[in-house]
């Protein structure tokens, strides 16, 4: 200092390192974890002992109640065949088969409208059992029916079609209807309110 300088006095500045205030941090963090695991752990364990697995939320008993009561869900449902009038029309060159047919779909509840020869646009024309037809808002409702009872015949629609009625024509390849017994079985189906016995359970219900 070259003797200008004097220290005067007795006491003296300590020279100690300054605090480090990342360990502090680290250590407030590293506490805040171990509590947290610490009381994941409890509810753990309490789910465990009290049957904490098996509760279902709010939202998922809602979904089972909307399954285990169809009328509240969005479930289409078909006429009967009561609801259905169906004409019948003869495409082949044997003759007797519409009123043979309409007859036996007389006995499973249809009913019955035009029975006769199929019109030019179909006679001799239709190779298969058949082609049923119907107007465009038939297709999901009336027409799936009137298909349980000739499972072979071919499903047709027109966007121009009046009324409600649907056509049977009967093709070449046509024999007999489906058995009555598959085909009450399958317009059951499609005719019950409760169409969700077949569907997967959700989790949880």
């Amino acid at each position: 200092m070259g003797g200008q300088y004097r220290i005067t006095g007795d006491k003296y500045p300590r020279m100690r390192p300054p605090r480090r205030r990342g360990r502090l941090v680290f250590a407030v963090v590293a506490s805040a974890a171990v509590l947290g695991l610490i009381g994941w752990g409890t509810l753990q364990l309490i789910d465990v002992f009290t049957g904490g697995d098996k509760r279902v939320s709010a939202a998922t008993r809602a979904d089972c109640r909307t399954a285990a009561h169809p009328a509240t869900a969005e479930t289409r449902v078909s006429p009967r065949p009561g609801e259905i009038t169906v004409n019948v029309y003869n495409a082949t060159a044997r003759t007797g088969l519409a009123k043979q047919t309409a007859d036996e779909l007389k006995k499973r509840g249809f009913k019955i409208g035009a029975v006769g020869n199929a019109s030019k646009d179909f006679d001799k024309k239709v190779k298969g059992a058949g082609v049923l037809l119907g107007p465009a808002a038939a297709l999901d409702t009336t027409l799936p029916v009137l298909t349980a009872q000739l499972t072979g015949a071919e499903r047709r629609t027109d966007a121009a079609r009046k009324g409600g009625d649907l056509d049977l024509i009967i093709g070449d390849g046509y024999k007999s209807l489906t058995q009555r017994a598959a085909a009450d079985l399958a317009v059951a189906k499609l005719t019950s309110p409760d169409r969700t016995a077949d569907a997967p359970k959700k989790k949880g219900c």
